[in-house]
């Protein structure tokens, strides 16, 4: 099993900035890929960016280029996303994933492990 925590979420301005965290520990051996997800009330959970653990290949929807950068500390277990220029349709609870598949996904069905998550909201 593999346990995921989130951190850093909070009320910002619109046009500010805000850094999540996600710590991974339990059985992290194997972890492949590392994703960010996020959920706006009414909304189904959608893909945000996800890291090749290893690697360190990344990927991001297109909501988020250019604005939003992950990155990952494998010495400490730790993802992180660095979110920039927030705008209020940003405001959602984001989640942290991990997947044991051998290759990168931005589908949720990929991931095996989930966090509770944290809540970003942005107002304008």
């Amino acid at each position: 099993q593999v346990q995921l925590v989130e951190s850093g979420g909070g009320l910002v301005q619109a046009g500010g900035s805000l850094r999540l965290s996600c710590a991974a520990s339990g059985r992290t051996f194997g972890i492949y890929t590392m994703g960010w997800f996020r959920q706006a009330p009414g909304k189904e959970r959608e893909f945000v960016a996800h890291i090749n653990w290893i690697g360190g290949s990344t990927y991001y929807a297109d909501s988020v280029k250019g604005r939003f950068t992950i990155s990952r500390d494998n010495t400490r277990n730790t993802l992180y996303l660095q979110m920039n220029n927030l705008k209020s349709e940003d405001t959602a609870l984001y989640y942290c994933a991990a997947s044991r598949a051998g290759y990168t996904s931005s589908s949720r069905a990929a991931y095996d492990y989930w966090g509770q998550g944290t809540q970003v909201t942005v107002s304008s």
